[in-house]
Order: C-alpha cells, then sequence, then structure tokens
C-alpha cells in the first residue's frame, strides 16, 4: 500500500522537529497518573482559573448580556446585573453588526481597538493609533502572524531570551527559520548583558544567519524578572545598530510583586528616548487578557501594536491576518474590558478593585512562599519572582544522578521532574524545554497553585528533593550549597 501524505514519515519535517515541553513528556504522563487516580497539581502552564483563580465579576456579567441579549429585554434584568455592566454590553452590542455570532474586521472591532489604543496613551503618555492595533486570539496568535511575516526561510534569525518560553522556539521551527539564543544571567537576577547579545548576533553572522528581530519576554516567562528601564534602552539602541524589529512580549506586565522595579513597556521607553530612535526602531508589542489578575486563558482574547511599521508593510499584516477572517469576539469583548475597566463611581467599581488586589496580593505572597521554599532546599536555589507566574529554580544535582538519567537515555532535569511527579503529584517543566546553559539544570514550575495549599506542596516538595539528593549524593566528595 502506498504511503499517504498524513503518514507520520511524509509529514512536513519542520512539524516533527518543533518541541513544546509545557505540554510535553511531563504533561502526558501527569494525565496518564491522573487518569490512574493519582491527585496532579499540574503547576506546568500559567492556566490561572484551572488552579483556583475566581474570575473577575463584572468581565462575566458583561460577556453574559452580550452572548445573551435578550436578557437586556427581560423587565427584571436591573435585579441581576448592575446598571453599568447592563450599560457596557449594550455599547459592546453596537459595536457589532450582529451581535457576538457575527465576523468582526479582521483586525478586531474599531470600537475596541480605540479602547485599547486609549489603555496604551494613558500607561505611556504618547497617543497610541487603533489602525495599529491588531486584536488576535490570545497574544500567541499575535506572534505567530509577526513571526510568519518576518520569517522568509533558514537563513533569517530571531533573537531569543534563554531561557525561553517555547511558542517561540516551536514557532520559529514551524516557520522554518533559526533561533538565535541569548542567554539570560541568573546571578544578575536574570538581567541581560549587551556584549553577550553582540556575541550571538556574531555567531549567528558567521554561520550565515540573518538576524532579523529581536524577542524580550518582560516581565519574564519562565525567569520571573522585570527588565531595568536601563536594559530595554541599551536593548533598543542595539537593535537600532543592528536594524532589529523588537519583538516585545509583555503579557505578564499586571503580574508585579515588588514595587522596587516596576513594570515599564518597551514602546514607552522607546518614546521616550526621542529622535532619532524614536521614529526609526521597529516595535511590535504584545499583551493578553490571560494574565494578570484577569487570567481569562480560555477566552483567547489579546493584541499587538506596531510601531514604526510602513503602511504597505501593515497591509500586508492585515493581509495575513484576514486569512483566519475574524479574530474571535467574544475574547475581544474581554480585552476591550481588561483595557477599560469599571472607573471610580461606577457602581461596579469597588467590587472590581476588592477583587483584582485580592488577586494580586495573594499572588505576591505566593511568590514569596515558593521563593523561600525552594531555597530551602538542599541543593535548590531561586531567584525572587519578580513579575509573571513562574518559578525557576536551579537544581544542582548530583554526578550520580546525572549519570544515572544518561544511562535511561533523559535529560537530568526530565528525570528529576519525572520523579517528582511521581512521588508528590507536583506536575512540572523541565528547564531543558526552555533551554538553559549547558550543565545547570532548572525547573519551571507556576505560582498559581492555591494560598492556603501552598505550604503543604513546598512541604511535599522539599521531602522529595531531600530524598532525591540524600539517595544521589556521593558524601565524600559533594557538599550542600
Amino acid at each position: 500500500m502506498s504511503s499517504k501524505a498524513l503518514d507520520y514519515e511524509n509529514l512536513n519535517e519542520n512539524v516533527k522537529k518543533c518541541q513544546y515541553a509545557v505540554r510535553g513528556e511531563l504533561y502526558l504522563r501527569a494525565s496518564e497518573l491522573q487518569k490512574e487516580g493519582k491527585k496532579i497539581i499540574f503547576t506546568n502552564v500559567g492556566n490561572p482559573h484551572a488552579l483556583g483563580q475566581k474570575p473577575l465579576t463584572f468581565p462575566r456579567q458583561v460577556i453574559a448580556l452580550c452572548q445573551a441579549p435578550f436578557l437586556l429585554d427581560d423587565p427584571n434584568v436591573g435585579l441581576i446585573f448592575p446598571a453599568d455592566a447592563i450599560a457596557r454590553a449594550k455599547q459592546f452590542l453596537g459595536m457589532t453588526s450582529g451581535g457576538l455570532g457575527a465576523y468582526s474586521d479582521s483586525r478586531g472591532i474599531p470600537g475596541v481597538r480605540k479602547e485599547v489604543a486609549e489603555f496604551i496613551e494613558r500607561r505611556d503618555g504618547y497617543p497610541s493609533d487603533p489602525e495599529l492595533i491588531f486584536l488576535t486570539d490570545g497574544a500567541s496568535k499575535g506572534v505567530m502572524q509577526i513571526l510568519n511575516s518576518i520569517i522568509r526561510g533558514p537563513s533569517d534569525g530571531i533573537l531569543v531570551p534563554v531561557p525561553q518560553y517555547p511558542l517561540y522556539s516551536a514557532s520559529i521551527q514551524l516557520l522554518g527559520g533559526s533561533l538565535v539564543p541569548y542567554y539570560l544571567e541568573e546571578t544578575a537576577n536574570w538581567g541581560l548583558d549587551i556584549n553577550d547579545l553582540r556575541q550571538s548576533v556574531a555567531q549567528a553572522r558567521y554561520k550565515g544567519i540573518t538576524v532579523r528581530a529581536m524577542v524580550i519576554i518582560n516581565p519574564g516567562n519562565p525567569t520571573g524578572q522585570c527588565l531595568s528601564v536601563a536594559n530595554l534602552k541599551q536593548i533598543i539602541q542595539f537593535c537600532h545598530q543592528e536594524n532589529l524589529v523588537l519583538l516585545g512580549d509583555e503579557v505578564y506586565q499586571q503580574n508585579i510583586y515588588q514595587d522596587e522595579r516596576p513594570f515599564i513597556s518597551a514602546r514607552k521607553v522607546l518614546l521616550d528616548m526621542g529622535l532619532p530612535l524614536s521614529k526609526e526602531v521597529q516595535l511590535v508589542s504584545f499583551h493578553t487578557v490571560s494574565k494578570g489578575y484577569w487570567g481569562e486563558c480560555g477566552q483567547r482574547g489579546g493584541y499587538f501594536e506596531m510601531t514604526n511599521i510602513p503602511p504597505k508593510a501593515v497591509e500586508e499584516i492585515y493581509k495575513v491576518a484576514s486569512i483566519s477572517l475574524s479574530p474571535n469576539v467574544p475574547g475581544q469583548i474581554f480585552m476591550g474590558l481588561m483595557v477599560n475597566p469599571p472607573k471610580p463611581g461606577d457602581i461596579s467599581y469597588d467590587q472590581y478593585v476588592r477583587e483584582s488586589k485580592g488577586i494580586l496580593e495573594s499572588l505576591r505572597k505566593r511568590a514569596h512562599m515558593m521563593t523561600d521554599g525552594f531555597n530551602s532546599c538542599r541543593n535548590v536555589v531561586c531567584n525572587f519572582t519578580e513579575g509573571a507566574m513562574y518559578s525557576f529554580p536551579q537544581i544542582r544535582l548530583p554526578p550520580k544522578a546525572i549519570e544515572t538519567a544518561n544511562k535511561l537515555g533523559k535529560a537530568p532535569d526530565v528525570l528529576y521532574c519525572l520523579r517528582l511527579l511521581e512521588a508528590t503529584g507536583i506536575s512540572t517543566v523541565p528547564g531543558s524545554g526552555f533551554g538553559q546553559k549547558e550543565g545547570v539544570f532548572h525547573l519551571r514550575t507556576t505560582i498559581l497553585p492555591a494560598e492556603e495549599d501552598m505550604p503543604a506542596i513546598m512541604e511535599s516538595f522539599k521531602k522529595f528533593n531531600d530524598e532525591f539528593m540524600e539517595k544521589y549524593e556521593d558524601h565524600k566528595g559533594y557538599s550542600r550549597m
């Protein structure tokens, strides 16, 4: 029988080569164990509602009315829904050409894009053009659209921070481009050294790769750091010198857990730097409703904004967006609500502030509990999670553990994470799924488990880790960190 196009051996090689560790071997094993009845704590993916985070009330009220507009005609609607939710639902329905079941413009609903532009102006202090804002099905779809527009073939390279979120390595592989890694420095709180950046570009060019864009993830995933203004200025200068597009993945900008290092957008820093950079450096910034205190991952709302991208290129990107006809409309409305939430004086304002502050405060506490918990463990060291939703501890594995993993044909951190999963039910992602320096091992976990469960989770982790180290350490020559 002749082989067919969708037989494994005939599939696109780029599909077979791309990896996505967040839903990889560990996740599949965790799912198997769950089916067998074991209690699994899925900390492998930043999925807040799956780990018990409650949805904010106001946006769900508005979306409920938009999804079921006949409720607006019910004389008792005001007894169930607050007046500001009713008003917003009517406003959004008025922006659509047939409610939530109709396609919108391929860039998204114009009224929502205007709300996004106003949010950006309030945040950065500079006006934003709604025509340069595209609404997308989560930030990931926007990243894919832009990478698709940049990558022309295998000799086009994209600078990506390592450790990196595997969306980038997988997408670049899928689109047939080349990933050019630049390493973040763990001992400098995952900061970035411009000399390392220059070296990465030089090495890529030596291999015949044209570096065309640079990705920053700020706050970092999986590393949790917030980039300083000084670092952002260096990055922008570097992109200007090297003629690179800067891709600013800023989806965790609401997730900030310390006051000394607030989130500042790449766009604000660029425009603050003035001419010629403010008119010459090309920047695409991404945001989403999936993170922060919203955590609406399943709603798939996102946007990207373009700065200094020529009109003809914008037209081509619009054409690519048009192939999918329209981003999902409920996700667009969630985005409108995120960038334009209840204001002081609105009926729902106090409840909205109470809920959102409560979630952020709890995340801040959990970030501290997790960092302190990891740092109390044998041969584990962890930087504080300044932002985002992850902890990325370094696990100093004894030589015997590394040897055992090699014999089993597994990466050492994969072995460690599998053993952790089997012993405790804690499902994490090995650091090798994000990239790390040779001979250094990590794992990534979210800080999302419920606050009341965190002490027991960290105690369970510590017990497993210390027993693992005891088992594999050579007590003659291997000392505790």
